[in-house]
């Protein structure tokens, strides 16, 4: 355990930040399985509506600093591709 006031509030911080950025990262992965499982259900509007959302929660994660970008471009690429399968 940390002795030193700044370093104890760093660690509070960090605990903190953790949890956000677990939350946002959840809402996110929650959005690509619905755009998957419209794909999977083949109906290509609701596919379509679903990827404009899970694309711009991607791209402020990416934008955050919480996945990397090339991870963004990765997963978005991997979801628009099975959209226009469809």
């Amino acid at each position: 355990m940390a002795n030193i006031k700044s370093q104890i509030k760093r660690i509070d911080i960090g605990e903190r930040n953790n949890a956000h950025h677990s939350a946002r990262k959840s809402e996110t992965r929650t959005q690509i399985k619905k755009v998957e499982a419209a794909v999977a259900a083949g109906n290509k509007e609701l596919a379509a509506a679903e990827l404009v959302k899970a694309v711009s929660l991607l791209d402020k994660l990416a934008q955050d600093g919480i996945i990397s970008v090339n991870s963004a471009k990765r997963k978005k690429s991997h979801l628009q591709g099975e959209v226009n399968a469809l």
